[in-house]
């Protein structure tokens, strides 16, 4: 059997998620409300929602108090374009 290219179509790209709905994400897998978060997180529930929104630039410090409230690695966090094996062979 020939195979002809032109009977293909490219793969779709994975999903993209940006790094709010990634802080939306694993609030809401933990069952936390903005609230819960901030204060587990000591960050406000303002800043919160700016971040979920992508209306806020995560920074370190933010990734990593996020971080350690949801007990991840800040890569997950800040990065969330990249694959999670390759997140992991960097820790």
């Amino acid at each position: 059997m020939k195979i002809n290219s032109n009977d293909f179509s490219p793969a779709r790209a994975h999903a993209r998620a940006t790094t709010g709905e990634v802080i939306r994400i694993l609030r809401g897998k933990k069952g936390w409300t903005q609230d819960e978060l901030a204060r587990r997180s000591n960050i406000s529930a303002t800043n919160l929602s700016m971040l979920e929104n992508d209306r806020l630039v995560i920074g370190k410090r933010r990734a990593i108090a996020l971080a350690k409230a949801f007990g991840v690695h800040p890569a997950i966090i800040m990065f969330p374009e990249y694959d999670s094996r390759n997140i992991a062979k960097a820790a």
